[in-house]
C-alpha cells in the first residue's frame, strides 16, 4: 500500500459517506435500545433485560431477517426466566453445570441428539423452540457465561474489562479494547466474530453516553460482510493494497477488509456528516458502504445490480469514474 493507494481509496469511499452515510447513526442506535428496554437495562445493570436482547439478535444469523423474525414471534424466544428457573435444580448433564464444562454439546434439533444421550430427556435445552439447535446451544452458553464469568451483571463486566485492558500508551490501544470483550465472548458458542461486533457496536454506541470507553470502541468496531468485502474487491481497494483474499476470517486479519476500512477512516473527518461524531469513526465509514450496496439500502453495488464475471456497468454509481470495476468472479477463481 502507498500513500497514492490510500488517498484514492479516500476519494471513493468519501462520496459513499456522503450519499449513504447516516448522521443519524449513533441516535438510531440509541433509539434501538430504548424500544427494548436496554438503555435502562444498562443503567440499572439488569442482565436479564440484555440477556433477552442478545438472544434475540443472534438468532437473525445466517437467515433473512423477516424469517428469523417470524418464527419467534410463531415459536417464542429463549428468556433469562425461562433459563433460570430451568437451571434453578442442578441438572443432571455434566456440561449444564458450569460455563467452563459447557462446550461440544452437539445438540441437534432435527435429529433430537447430543453428546450426553443418557442425560438428553432430562435435559432443559431442547424445551426452547428455537429454530435450531445451534441457537439453543447460544442460549445456554451466554446464560452461564452471563452467570458465571460475568457474575450475573454484564454491563460491569464490560466495564471491568475495558478498564483493565485499556494502554493509553500502546499504539494498538483500540484493537486490545475490542480484544478485551472479543475474545472472552468468543468461547460463547455459535456466534460469529461478525455478529458479535455488530451487536457490541450497537450496544456500546447506542448505550455509552457517560462512558467514554464504551463509545471509543464502538466507534472503532467494523462489521465487514459480503457487502463490504466485495465493495472493496470490485473497487480495486483490496487489489491495490495487496490485500486480495476471499470473504472470511482474511476480512480481519492484517491488512485485511477491516484493516484497510480503519486506515481509511483515519483519513475521513466524520464530523463533517455529524458535528457531533468524533472525528475518526471506522464503523459510521462501513455502515455507509454496507447501506450504499445493500438492497434495502441505495441499492448501488451489489450482484443484483452487477454482474460477477464482468466488470460494473452501472453508470450511475456515484464513483464509476474512480472505480477500478473488477470482476468479483475472478476473485472466487483464485481462492
Amino acid at each position: 500500500m502507498t500513500t497514492t493507494d490510500l488517498d484514492h481509496a479516500k476519494r471513493l469511499i468519501e462520496p459513499v459517506c456522503r450519499v449513504a452515510g447516516l448522521p443519524s447513526l449513533i441516535e438510531d442506535f440509541r433509539n434501538e435500545l430504548t424500544n427494548h428496554g436496554v438503555l435502562e437495562a444498562i443503567d440499572q445493570h439488569d442482565s436479564a433485560v440484555l440477556f433477552d436482547w442478545l438472544t434475540e439478535a443472534v438468532s437473525y444469523q445466517r437467515i433473512s431477517d423477516w424469517i428469523a423474525w417470524a418464527y419467534m414471534q410463531r415459536h417464542g424466544r429463549a428468556t433469562w426466566a425461562e433459563l433460570q428457573r430451568n437451571l434453578t435444580r442442578p441438572p443432571s448433564c455434566p456440561k449444564l453445570t458450569v460455563f467452563w464444562h459447557f462446550h461440544d454439546c452437539r445438540y441437534h434439533k432435527g435429529s433430537g441428539t447430543c453428546a450426553e444421550p443418557d442425560h438428553l430427556p432430562d435435559c432443559p435445552l431442547p424445551t426452547h423452540r428455537l429454530r435450531n439447535g445451534r441457537l439453543n446451544q447460544t442460549a445456554y452458553g451466554l446464560f452461564l457465561f452471563i452467570r458465571d464469568v460475568a457474575g450475573d451483571d454484564l454491563v460491569s463486566w464490560i466495564d471491568n474489562r475495558l478498564a483493565e485492558g485499556d494502554d493509553p500508551a500502546a499504539p494498538d490501544r483500540l484493537r486490545r479494547l475490542r480484544d478485551s470483550l472479543l475474545v472472552p465472548l468468543r468461547t460463547i458458542y455459535g456466534v460469529s466474530d461478525k455478529v458479535w461486533t455488530m451487536i457490541l457496536s450497537g450496544l456500546l454506541l447506542g448505550g455509552g453516553q457517560g462512558r467514554k470507553r464504551w463509545l471509543e470502541v464502538g466507534t472503532s468496531m467494523v462489521v465487514v460482510d459480503t457487502l463490504v468485502h466485495n465493495f472493496l474487491h470490485r473497487t480495486g481497494i483490496l487489489e491495490r493494497f495487496s490485500a486480495a483474499h476471499p470473504y472470511g476470517p482474511g476480512c480481519y486479519r492484517s491488512n485485511g477488509c477491516a484493516d484497510i476500512l480503519e486506515q481509511v477512516a483515519q483519513q475521513i473527518d466524520a464530523r463533517a456528516f455529524n458535528p457531533a461524531f468524533p472525528a475518526v469513526f471506522p464503523r459510521f465509514v462501513q455502515h455507509a458502504i454496507w447501506r450504499y450496496c445493500a438492497q434495502r439500502g441505495l441499492d448501488i453495488c451489489n450482484g443484483n445490480r452487477i454482474d460477477d464475471d464482468a466488470a460494473c456497468t452501472n453508470g450511475y454509481c456515484r464513483v464509476y469514474g474512480l472505480c477500478d470495476r473488477l470482476a468479483l468472479r475472478s476473485q472466487r477463481q483464485r481462492s
